[in-house]
């Protein structure tokens, strides 16, 4: 196994990009050194330099020889055993000088104090734009990479890392390698194995910084946070919607939306399902259908361990445990979970009824409304 380098042939023995020949056609997707360069061929996780990546590469192939008295979970490095077990004694050494918050691990300290610093140390090479974490940098700098190199053979998808594919090609052979030691259950990758752990070991990483409220996963953080600044992410701030389909007049707040909603009217589908045929205008459509051929779920429930084959579908469930009503009636405040719910409620209001009985004429201002009532004609 090998590390491999972002453009270029990596020198395994002296962690060293291997020197690359300026006319070579691969070397435009050489990164910045803001990407981190090296990378693991097994779980596609990345390091800044050798010595993380050696680290790292032992606990593919090592025994795990450190275990925890409490849950008995074991560990490749002492270190990892000794900031595990702060989740069962909730020792918190470190402390912010500024607000007194304290943090159970030193990472998460200093990315805490710089809410209050406001710094930046993680630039952009090529933007100069500047971030308080080095994986949103990451994350960003994707943004100026435009060609994606390494195509699915199967479903066409395009990725930029070869191990992103090679990641993504499990969900066509089935191969999940990551199991859990406490249930056996399987995944196909590393990062949702990790996500599952905690339902086990009830670990909570990720703290607000302004109630102290602990969760398992960062995207639960980043919603209850929502619930302090008062954003609404799920709606348009303004309830303006300036852009218009010139088809069927469907207005959007973006137009990124107006742009992907038009191709649902364009003839044209490009992309098409090598099982059933079936095709698609938009390319993430199609990645969402084959997920029914396949019968992936690669979101899952931190809380009970459902699995959903959307995303979406994961935060609508996630609501009922969390109890999360993020969108409210303009007119009488009441909340919903789901966006759909408020537009069948804001009828009330309106008196909204665009669901017609193709028989009688009758109209409803929910689509089940009239479902209900056309039973009556073909009873």
């Amino acid at each position: 196994m090998e590390a491999s380098f972002k453009g270029n042939e990596t020198d395994f023995a002296t962690g060293l990009p291997a020197k690359v020949d300026d006319n070579d056609t691969n070397s435009k997707t050489q990164t910045c050194t803001a990407m981190k360069g090296f990378i693991c061929d097994i779980c596609g996780k990345e390091f800044s330099n050798k010595e993380y990546f050696n680290k790292h590469y032992v606990t593919h192939t090592i025994e795990k020889c450190f275990s925890c008295d409490v849950c008995k979970i074991e560990f490749h490095q002492k270190s990892d055993l000794k900031r595990h077990f702060q989740t069962h004694t909730n020792e918190k050494p470190f402390s912010c000088d500024v607000c007194n918050k304290a943090f159970s691990l030193i990472g998460h300290l200093n990315n805490h104090y710089r809410t209050h610093t406001n710094e930046k140390p993680f630039t952009c090479d090529v933007c100069n734009k500047g971030f308080t974490q080095k994986y949103n940098l990451n994350v960003h700098y994707r943004t100026h990479v435009t060609e994606k190199l390494h195509v699915c053979d199967v479903c066409q998808r395009e990725f930029y890392r070869e191990c992103d594919l090679k990641i993504h090609f499990r969900t066509h052979t089935n191969e999940k390698p990551y199991s859990c030691i406490e249930c056996s259950k399987e995944f196909s990758e590393k990062r949702y194995l990790n996500k599952h752990y905690r339902t086990h070991t009830n670990e909570k990483p990720f703290s607000c910084d302004v109630c102290s409220k602990e969760f398992s996963q960062k995207s639960h953080l980043k919603r209850h946070y929502q619930t302090h600044t008062n954003e609404k992410p799920y709606s348009c701030q303004t309830n303006e919607k300036p852009y218009s389909c010139d088809v069927c007049k469907k207005e959007f707040c973006r137009d990124y939306d107006l742009k992907r909603h038009f191709l649902t009217h364009s003839i044209e589908k490009s992309y098409s399902c090598v099982v059933c045929g079936k095709a698609f205008p938009v390319k993430d459509s199609l990645n969402r259908h084959y997920r029914t051929h396949t019968g992936e779920k690669p979101f899952s429930c931190d809380v009970c361990n459902k699995e959903f084959s959307l995303k979406s579908n994961l935060i609508q469930h996630s609501r009922t445990h969390t109890n999360e009503k993020p969108f409210t009636c303009d007119v009488c405040k009441k909340e919903f979970r789901r966006k759909g719910d408020l537009i069948g409620h804001s009828r009330i209001h309106t008196n909204e009824k665009p669901f017609s009985c193709d028989v009688c004429g009758k109209k409803y201002s929910q689509k089940r409304y009239l479902n209900n009532h056309f039973r009556t004609h073909t009873n």
